[in-house]
């Protein structure tokens, strides 16, 4: 078992589309969406976007961690729109798609 906050997020590429910084739990406790900070350098310009569970892919690595594959491009994620806590959740499904969580 391992705590996936921090984790690095690999797009397709193998390209980094960011860190895994908090997740979104349903009302039985199960992950809905993970946010993951996206972008920028240093922490400057970056944005939270939240990404459906689903769309998360576990591949354990050859090193001590567990690596995090995204189903999703780097330009769809640009795309959505930013997570914003204490405002309505939209979250970025596996086929590019967004969906508001009620």
């Amino acid at each position: 078992m391992q705590g996936i906050l921090g984790n690095e997020v690999r797009g397709p590429n193998n390209e980094s589309m960011g860190r895994v910084v908090d997740v979104i739990v349903d009302g039985e406790g199960k992950p809905r969406a993970a946010i993951i900070d996206f972008g920028g350098f240093l922490g400057v310009g970056s944005r939270k976007i939240a990404v459906d569970w689903k769309a998360l892919h576990f591949v354990p690595g050859a090193s001590k961690r567990y690596s995090i594959a995204l189903a999703l491009t780097r330009d769809q994620v640009k795309a959505a729109p930013e997570y914003k806590e204490g405002q309505p959740i939209v979250i970025l499904g596996a086929s590019g798609s967004l969906e508001p969580i009620p």
